[in-house]
């Protein structure tokens, strides 16, 4: 089936390159049993993509069930996915099947799957690897053969950072990956959704259908929608029942957008203001710098020994040295540098100030591992060994501190 008969029978509106191309690979990967992970951003519409996959596979004549991990609760949230015996836990009076075994032969759409709870994540995986669950409160095993596409709004492998996703877990539902655009990368197709949502309201309210003028045209197609297709179903929806006149301009338009960025650059650069400083991007930071001084330090050999047994050269580097260790090495979680008091900027005075010693400390060791390794040890020493103290001042969860800490064998 080509792409123009898909977005037919699904409704699917558009011409964007990026969108034919997630297209693409959902009808490519459909004949398969591979597992998908759709991402995108809230309301682009990825839950149609799952339908397109199962209603193309084989399965199509086995049961497709969607399930939004996010909105079930975290003590449920087993029970639901794999079932439970009676007497398992309170208010389990009978048993009951899983969607995983009511599936069995068809498709499982886990939206929102970042939600899942660690614990949850483990039976996921098992399932994925070999087939098999165990229902809560049983011991029994349970296979089945079910076609997992999974979707998430959530950055994953920050997540995985953050110790709250396994990584594991990641890579295996990341088989086939499919990216669904934004409304904002896809100017082109903005002004037929939203003709298309006019008609249907106009049919649905009975009432003339809304037009708009070039220039609300260039409005709608510049504005952000950070809520994407949902939020332009809503802002049509909003004039076409509010509006008597149904011709509309920008003036008119405008009343119904919402104030906020509307170009990529100001959200993009806000976001990445407010996101946190992840342990990785901190000793890239510190390395960077490192490498900076450098620079400057070889400049100022390089004049030294341009000129000779310049004295006043000398008394430069030193005074460098000194005052860039004094100003700079440490860093806190926030990766903002913090004073080193452990020398004073007059030390550069004293005559049996050693060069060579401070330039050992410019270049100590530049892996990665090291620094980390040094980082860990620095924070446990300070707050006395207690690892939720430590792990705050890093910046990273206590459970990620311990994988370290184990990793690196600290005492």
């Amino acid at each position: 089936m080509d792409i123009q008969s898909i977005k037919l029978r699904f409704g699917i509106i558009g011409g964007s390159p990026l969108l034919n191309r997630a297209l693409d690979i959902a009808t490519q990967v459909a004949t398969t049993d591979l597992t998908v992970l759709i991402t995108g951003e809230s309301g682009t519409g990825k839950e149609v993509f799952p339908k397109i996959i199962h209603q193309l596979s084989v399965r199509k004549h086995g049961n497709y069930i969607a399930v939004n991990c996010g909105a079930i609760p975290e003590g449920t949230i087993d029970s639901e996915l794999f079932g439970h015996e009676k007497g398992s836990f309170t208010g389990a009076h009978e048993a009951r099947k899983g969607y995983f075994e009511v599936a069995d032969g068809g498709t499982i759409f886990l939206d929102e799957v970042a939600e899942l709870p660690i614990s949850t994540q483990v039976r996921l995986l098992r399932v994925l690897e070999s087939g098999e669950f165990l229902k809560v409160g049983s011991s029994k095993v349970i296979k089945t053969d079910v076609r997992v596409v999974a979707a998430s709004n959530v950055n994953i492998p920050q997540a995985i950072e953050k110790g709250d996703f396994r990584q594991d877990l990641f890579y295996r539902l990341n088989t086939v990956p499919i990216n669904v655009p934004p409304l904002r990368k896809r100017t082109e197709d903005i002004h037929l959704i939203f003709r298309k949502f006019a008609a249907d309201f106009a049919e649905k309210y009975r009432m003339p259908p809304l037009r708009l003028t070039n220039d609300a045209v260039q409005l709608l197609q510049n504005f952000y929608w950070p809520g994407n297709i949902r939020q332009l179903k809503n802002v049509t929806e909003q004039i076409s029942i509010i509006e008597r006149e149904k011709e509309i301009n920008s003036v008119i338009l405008r009343q119904y957008l919402p104030e906020g960025p509307k170009s990529d650059l100001p959200v993009l650069f806000k976001k990445q203001e407010e996101e946190h400083v992840s342990e990785r991007e901190l000793l890239y930071k510190i390395l960077f710098d490192m490498k900076k001084d450098m620079t400057e330090l070889k400049k100022i050999v390089l004049e030294m020994l341009e000129h000779g047994n310049d004295s006043s050269a000398l008394e430069q580097t030193k005074a460098l040295l000194v005052k860039d260790y004094y100003e700079t090495p440490n860093f806190n979680k926030s990766g903002n540098r913090e004073p080193n008091v452990d020398i004073k900027p007059e030390t550069y005075k004293d005559e049996n100030f050693d060069l060579y010693h401070e330039t050992e400390i410019i270049e100590e060791s530049l892996s990665l591992q090291d620094k980390e390794k040094e980082m860990i040890r620095k924070a446990l020493e300070k707050y006395n060994g207690k690892r939720k103290s430590a792990a705050d001042e890093l910046g990273i969860s206590e459970r990620t501190l311990y994988r370290k800490i184990k990793e690196y064998n600290i005492r």
